[in-house]
């Protein structure tokens, strides 16, 4: 039976657990098993308990790899014992008492901000243009098109959460940096690997390098789950 670590991915908003399509069989073809989490993206604390149960699923350690708001949520529930390294997807990473919202406090409005709808729930999701020109803008109009259509809708109160545990305090991270990302912007995502003190390596991709960059982002995986 192979001893290599379970890795958990943590899709972020506007996204649902086929992001990971292309890093999956990366990561299978090195002998990981790989699970992509389906978040509801309802509370933080809804996705943590579907997290979780990922985590209670799999057997032996654990890699969390959280992309956007799923930094947030890996940050929350990442302290646990089979947790042994965390991996940051051009995401938030909140300290303890800090929600997403707080963290991008000291950094201008990024030009995403202008493609996203909000409903009578106070649901986000992206406009097919706003996903084009912001989330997507380096993968193919077809690709961008069909996101926009899977896209799971965020709560907006998920951005205002603080979360109360910091696993990047306790585990070892690394973070991927999307040098072109409209969504969040870069030198917030430089800043916040910086911070946490990741292993920082930095790919040129808008917001989401694991569907543009994939070879890239799976090896930042592999080399945290064998540095364990």
């Amino acid at each position: 039976m192979s001893s290599n670590p379970t890795i958990i991915l943590v899709h972020g908003a506007f996204a649902d657990g086929s992001s990971w399509g292309r890093v999956i069989p990366r990561l299978q073809a090195e002998g990981f098993a790989a699970v992509a989490v389906q978040n509801p993206l309802v509370s933080l604390d809804d996705d943590v308990a579907h997290v979780q149960r990922a985590i209670d699923r799999s057997k032996g350690p654990v890699v969390l790899v959280g992309h956007s708001w799923g930094g947030a949520v890996i940050t929350q529930i990442g302290e646990q014992e089979r947790v042994k390294a965390l991996v940051y997807v051009a995401a938030f990473a909140p300290d303890a008492g800090q929600s997403p919202n707080d963290t991008l406090k000291p950094f201008p409005p990024s030009a995403g901000l202008s493609g996203v709808s909000v409903d009578k729930g106070r649901f986000l999701t992206l406009t097919p243009e706003g996903m084009a020109r912001n989330f997507a803008q380096d993968l193919p109009a077809a690709e961008a098109a069909l996101l926009a259509a899977t896209q799971g809708p965020v709560a907006a109160a998920c951005f205002a959460t603080r979360v109360t545990a910091a696993a990047w305090k306790t585990k070892p991270a690394w973070y991927v940096v999307a040098s072109q990302d409209r969504m969040l912007p870069p030198d917030f995502l430089r800043a916040t690997a910086s911070r946490i003190g990741a292993r920082t390596v930095e790919v040129e991709s808008g917001h989401a390098p694991h569907l543009s960059r994939p070879d890239a982002v799976a090896a930042v995986i592999v080399e945290a789950a064998r540095a364990l």
